[in-house]
């Protein structure tokens, strides 16, 4: 083997070894960009959730929705909430519909 191909085996291992370390982001991390409207009680009682009257998350309405409703929401957007299709990433969505959840 050359020494280039020994080098760029080693990096390659070495990256490989710090992508597994890093830990993944998780529906509370992903939330705080939403806890600027919806707050980080998801009760919407920040000044920009009383002004867009959001609904509460913990709320029997919302929590009856399906995760793929919620999925639909965030990332298209629906009435005064703006798409997040192209900001966050299919599994950061998933992540965040499953951290709502945990709101009821």
């Amino acid at each position: 083997m050359t020494n280039l191909i020994r080098v760029t085996l080693v990096v390659l291992s070495i990256a490989l070894v710090f992508t597994a370390w890093a830990p993944a982001e998780t529906g509370a991390d992903v939330y705080k960009k939403c806890a600027v409207c919806h707050g980080a009680d998801g009760k919407g009682q920040t000044p920009m959730g009383k002004t867009m009257k959001l609904r509460d998350l913990a709320s029997p309405d919302v929590q009856k929705q399906t995760d793929a409703e919620l999925t639909t929401i965030i990332t298209k957007g629906k009435n005064k909430m703006p798409a997040y299709d192209g900001k966050l990433t299919k599994e950061q969505i998933d992540e965040v519909v499953k951290y709502i959840r945990t709101l009821k």
